[in-house]
């Protein structure tokens, strides 16, 4: 019996070719059960639908394969599970009859087909995305590592959102951008983004035990407008310029004024309650939040109700957001991972936490947490994460990507 290597169409609408090639690579995009590598393909070979009645399909050894490619711009963390990896490859095979070379003692044939696809980076998948960035003071420090020359943490935070916006698709993706701490009224939020005015007053910055009205959160509500063409950005948008993308002499957008500690629970809850009342039905609800993470608001700016276990009130308030459907993506900027000592983070919070770990547990899964790994906080130690980064920037072009679909790839990928 010999083995014949079946050529494989680069596509999961090819008509059948007697192998079900089709089904192997809806199988490799589509995979009944990541974690499960012996389900990845049942969906091709059982319930009837092998190409042939007669004939058998396996899975050949060793496969599915998880695999860690390097050259799709996808993060990756190893190929040692479904969580970490960014592609998986399908790989079956079959015992086949044949028709003449039975004269020369050859009566079958094991032919093999395989697929390989990649975890994003396909079609986009339409989405309600909120942005949530940290405005507190600590913001205004330097950051070496970003790709911006001189920037500070702000300056690389709203670069990387500008690459974000970038790579979104106006047809499919609406965005909104929140800020913490919240501002004091809903008049205040255009003084991030109309140019007449370089920043909000200090006075306009919000304490987080402010009632009436509650901090506001929301600068820019969701936008479509913030493209004039593909992947150029639209400098008369509200969003582009809270951005710091607009047009000559409105280059001033978000600004880190502070003052009031960092505290951002409140902040998921409200980002949460916007996507459920100005979302779109059956579309990808996100979000996206960017923090040092050390939640530890004093007496004098949080309630009494909230002093306490601040760290914990937000992970609390992410998984209410993922309980209703939401996608959670978090980045550790700087955020420290000491949970001990005058350096502690998340100081407020018995038992202990680090603002990196608060950052983890906020996140769906371990690829929806980011981290920079440059940032090295005041508190001590370098938060790491599957996917630990260099530049900020880089982080949220890897989350654009992230939101994508599933691909099919070409089976020398790596």
């Amino acid at each position: 019996m010999s083995e014949t290597r079946l050529p494989l169409p680069r596509s999961i609408d090819t008509p059948d070719n007697g192998f079900g090639i089709d089904k192997i690579q809806t199988s490799a995009l589509f995979p009944p059960s990541t974690s499960s590598g012996d389900g990845v393909c049942n969906n091709f070979a059982s319930g009837n639908t092998n190409a042939s009645a007669n004939q058998t399909v396996t899975m050949v050894s060793g496969y599915p394969a998880l695999r860690c490619f390097t050259s799709t711009g996808v993060s990756c963390g190893g190929a040692s599970s479904p969580d970490n990896a960014n592609a998986i490859v399908v790989k079956q095979q079959a015992t086949v009859p044949l028709f003449f070379a039975p004269i020369l003692g050859m009566s079958t044939t094991t032919i093999s087909a395989s697929a390989t696809a990649g975890r994003a980076g396909g079609s986009a998948k339409p989405a309600d995305v909120v942005l949530i960035l940290d405005t507190t003071a600590s913001m205004n420090t330097s950051d070496s590592a970003c790709s911006v020359s001189s920037a500070t943490r702000l300056t690389c935070a709203v670069s990387g959102l500008q690459t974000l916006l970038k790579g979104f698709l106006p047809s499919q993706d609406q965005v909104a951008l929140m800020v913490f701490p919240g501002l004091t009224s809903s008049t205040q939020p255009s003084n991030e983004y109309d140019c007449s005015s370089s920043t909000p007053s200090s006075s306009a910055i919000a304490k987080y035990s402010q009632t009436s009205p509650t901090p506001v959160y929301l600068i820019v509500p969701f936008s479509t407008d913030y493209q004039s063409s593909a992947g150029v950005l639209n400098t008369s948008s509200n969003l582009v310029k809270a951005a710091r993308a607009g047009a000559s002499g409105c280059t001033q957008g978000l600004s880190a004024i502070g003052g009031v500690g960092t505290y951002y629970a409140d902040a998921v809850t409200a980002a949460q309650s916007y996507l459920t009342s100005s979302g779109r039905s059956g579309v990808a609800k996100v979000l996206v939040l960017l923090s040092d993470g050390d939640a530890s608001a004093s007496s004098s700016n949080i309630s009494a109700a909230k002093l306490n276990n601040q760290c914990a009130q937000a992970v609390t308030a992410a998984a209410a957001a993922k309980t209703a459907g939401t996608s959670v993506y978090t980045i550790a900027y700087g955020a420290s991972t000491t949970t001990s000592g005058s350096a502690a983070s998340c100081s407020t919070d018995s038992p202990a936490i680090s603002a990196c770990q608060t950052l983890k547990n906020m996140a769906s899964s371990s690829d929806n947490f980011y981290s920079d790994t440059s940032g090295t906080s005041t508190g001590g130690g370098t938060c790491s994460s599957t996917n630990s980064l260099n530049d900020l920037i880089e982080i949220f072009n890897d989350i654009g990507v992230s939101l994508s679909g599933a691909r099919l790839l070409p089976d020398n990928t790596t």
